[in-house]
């Protein structure tokens, strides 16, 4: 592991490629697993907000979920996560053309809502996890990411690097560029 401010990241994110490859998942990774996706305290308010505005994009079913259940719901591990469908997927899925999308992006992408995504599907397969004094980053290895993982083995892409967007959301750009700067000098360590 190595340590960046109060995170410390697991190597698997310095050294493992990734790619995501929708065209091969489908974005299965939104109805996969046992509950909701992570959310913040301040994703819940802020979904709960602009509730309205991203309910047009889902299904009808997923719309009722959305309005009478809410966006959230407290899981067994005692955190808010993305209300579910079916108890499967989630209620922000979008489905089109056997594909799933998630609605907040859509509304995102046309100026509705202020973030693209719930963090913890942003940099996903990364999950964090807080402790008392540090952040912990670690990759979470998932039997339907296979595709993502040879795409990003055929492209050379690490997975900091195609995460590099969410990474900045998340803990900002200096912050980012200081991963960079170690990955480089970890990479060139390691041909030694």
């Amino acid at each position: 592991m190595i340590q960046i401010g109060h995170t410390l990241i697991s190597l698997d994110i310095l050294e493992k490629e990734f790619v995501c490859d929708i065209s091969k998942c489908k974005g299965i990774c939104c109805v996969e697993g046992d509950s909701g996706a992570p959310l913040t305290n301040e994703e819940v308010e802020l979904l709960t907000e602009y509730c309205d505005v991203i309910v047009p994009f889902v299904e009808p079913e997923y719309a009722n979920v959305l309005r009478t259940q809410g966006v959230s719901y407290i899981d067994r591990d005692g955190e808010p996560v993305t209300s579910l469908v079916n108890n499967a997927e989630c209620a922000f899925v979008v489905k089109k053309d056997g594909v799933l999308f998630c609605a907040i992006e859509l509304a995102h992408k046309q100026g509705l809502v202020p973030i693209p995504k719930p963090i913890s599907c942003h940099l996903y397969p990364i999950r964090c996890k807080q402790y008392r004094d540090f952040e912990a980053l670690n990759y979470d290895t998932w039997h339907i990411c296979k595709d993502a993982v040879c795409k990003g083995k055929q492209e050379g892409v690490k997975m900091y690097q195609f995460l590099k967007a969410p990474l900045i959301r998340k803990y900002g750009e200096n912050w980012y560029y200081e991963l960079e700067s170690v990955a480089l000098q970890y990479k060139r360590e390691q041909k030694r």
